[in-house]
């Protein structure tokens, strides 16, 4: 069976919007503000997490941004990240943006979010890790589908921007189950959701 696995890169106040900076958010580019150490560790920590996973499951924006991204370049972790299988939740989606001529095509999920996800947690077997993607996020969280949280959590307060986490409608208990420090600056924690007894 497959894992639901959210990974984000958070600022301490919770923000995930535009690190990159190209999205025009007023603060964004937040998680480029770090120095060498920081960035080869980081980059090493996320080839790690690709290397680990099954599949990928994006939102159609996210898929769109990322394949903008990494399908021009080359090298282990943009090879690993191209070559993944790719699910995209959308309802006008056509065919997934982020796919090769040699690599798995992907498929877009176009009924219910929770009833695609679900099938698609029976169907693979492995992390099946969501990267971006906000609003699928909050459907997973809200839906209870998710298995595990990895947040990588920069050492900048943001004070305004889109949360991780949005309006719910009940407490979501989480039990970390890890912590590390990544380079110099960066945290990676680990939680998964406290499952009713």
């Amino acid at each position: 069976m497959g894992k639901i696995i959210i990974s984000e890169n958070v600022s301490l106040d919770g923000v995930v919007q535009d690190p990159t900076g190209e999205e025009g958010f007023r603060r964004g580019g937040w998680a480029l503000q770090m120095g060498d150490k920081d960035r080869e560790a980081w980059a090493k920590h996320l080839l790690d997490e690709a290397l680990g996973a099954e599949a990928l499951l994006l939102g159609r924006r996210s898929d769109a941004w990322f394949a903008a991204r990494w399908l021009p370049r080359s090298g282990d972790w943009a090879d690993r990240l191209n070559s993944l299988p790719k699910y995209v939740v959308s309802a006008t989606l056509q065919e997934p943006k982020w796919s090769n001529s040699t690599a798995f095509k992907g498929r877009v999920l176009k009924g219910d979010v929770v009833d695609e996800v679900s099938k698609l947690k029976q169907e693979l077997d492995g992390d099946i890790v969501v990267y971006a993607s906000g609003q699928l996020v909050h459907t997973l969280m809200e839906h209870d589908l998710v298995d595990e949280l990895r947040l990588t959590m920069f050492p900048v307060v943001l004070g305004v921007g889109e949360r991780l986490f949005g309006e719910i409608s009940n407490k979501k208990p989480m039990r970390l189950i890890n912590t590390r420090t990544v380079g110099d600056g960066l945290a990676f924690l680990t939680y998964q959701p406290v499952k009713d007894t």
